[in-house]
């Protein structure tokens, strides 16, 4: 590899000194097919700029392969990829104002202006503690965004129960009850009437109930996980069965909804409740083995320093968990804004999606470290009554054992 690497580096030289004596000035290492951070010509025109660009390719190739040349157990090599990915993308030289001629050309065509906007743009995301990511003023919630017609029918401590006006003459026989994640905003599934999953289900017959989760203060830093089990997701089962009269429910649970979801029809179901017909669930993990590179945040010391800290109450703020699920999209979520934002001294884009994403959500400091241990950390949910929630023990799937 090292050999490989000394002779990249003799051929880059080499083909540098040709193109600045007249030659062409691209070639040799290339971006990877779709990474749009080189589409500007001077990346390739400039012998200069093609040398930052294809320099900056084959370190960044090198320390991905020296980390997958390595032999260590394979979670420890995980969390090695995820943290060299970070610093890989970190030091582009997209992200440099000496090193980017888009950034170079924007602030002399504006004497400057560029710079000092994206200077007090850098000041003002300083001031408030996070990047910003989208336009957060571009949607309003009822307006621009969740905007399918619906009224709170019930609410507690825990969440506000949302029924939606039906959109049809007839109505299915069974309503459905969507449990969304408790660590975002209900929304995602009602973004705008293109792409809100609450409008299509409406429209094909479906009298359709959202939990919308409380963002929980400082007030609310005793919630524990069965409290978001029992006084949320059991709650929600019986007043929907209660408002509509039906004999059962389906259900659709999304993310951590979908787990907090799973867990109350396990215990409903060992206390011989049937209420539920159908459940659906969404990007829901059951089985953490494997849970991708959020596993490089969790592991002894840091969940132990959770429960030293907020375990016995407190709240986990939404905004540092935002940022843990930037840096999983690093390339597409942290450093175009900065570029765009902080060098270029353009306004953030207007985006739903995003909009959504920056619409971040506290957790009580309890439920968050029970769920992060009992989850990601020793991954108990799976192990048949390993997990005792609301006095019972949870079996997910009666007669079929773990391996």
């Amino acid at each position: 590899m090292q050999a490989d690497y000394l002779k990249g580096l003799y051929q880059l030289t080499e083909h540098f000194m040709t193109s600045a004596a007249g030659g062409q000035a691209d070639g040799g290492v290339e971006p990877a097919r779709g990474d749009r951070r080189f589409s500007s010509t001077e990346w390739r025109a400039s012998p200069l700029y093609s040398l930052f660009k294809q320099s900056y390719l084959l370190n960044s190739r090198y320390c991905t392969d020296f980390v997958e040349a390595l032999e260590m157990e394979e979670k420890e090599k995980n969390r090695l990829r995820f943290f060299t990915r970070q610093l890989v993308e970190a030091m582009s030289p997209t992200n440099f104002i000496a090193t980017n001629p888009d950034v170079i050309k924007l602030a002399t065509d504006t004497d400057g202006q560029s710079l000092k906007t994206g200077l007090d743009n850098l000041v003002a995301d300083l001031g408030k503690g996070n990047l910003t990511i989208t336009d957060e003023t571009a949607f309003e919630v009822g307006k621009d965004v969740a905007t399918s017609k619906g009224a709170v029918v019930f609410e507690n401590e825990l969440f506000q129960l949302i029924q939606y006006e039906p959109a049809t003459e007839q109505v299915a026989a069974r309503p459905l009850l969507i449990v969304p994640p408790c660590i975002n905003k209900f929304y995602i599934l009602d973004l705008q009437p293109a792409n809100s999953f609450v409008r299509f289900a409406v429209e094909h017959g479906q009298t359709v109930f959202v939990v919308s989760w409380r963002n929980p203060d400082a007030s609310c830093g005793h919630f524990r996980w069965d409290d978001y089990v029992e006084h949320g997701a059991m709650r929600a089962i019986e007043i929907v069965q209660s408002i509509s009269g039906a004999d059962k429910i389906n259900v659709v649970g999304w993310c951590v909804g979908g787990t907090i979801l799973s867990s109350a029809l396990a215990i409903l179901r060992t206390r011989g409740d049937e209420k539920v017909a159908s459940v659906t669930l969404l990007t829901t993990m059951l089985d953490f083995r494997e849970p991708g590179d959020l596993g490089v945040f969790v592991d002894e010391e840091s969940v132990r320093q959770r429960e030293q800290t907020i375990g016995n109450g407190g709240i986990y703020r939404g905004a540092e968990l935002g940022f843990v699920f930037q840096t999983l999209r690093s390339k597409e979520l942290i450093w175009p804004n900065v570029v765009n934002h902080y060098l270029k001294g353009k306004p953030p884009e207007r985006f739903d999606l995003l909009f959504w994403n920056a619409d971040v959500t506290n957790l009580p400091g309890p439920m968050y470290c029970w769920y992060i241990r009992n989850m990601y950390l020793e991954n108990n949910l799976r192990h048949p009554r390993k997990l005792t929630m609301c006095g019972t023990p949870v079996d997910l799937v009666p007669g079929i054992r773990a391996e």
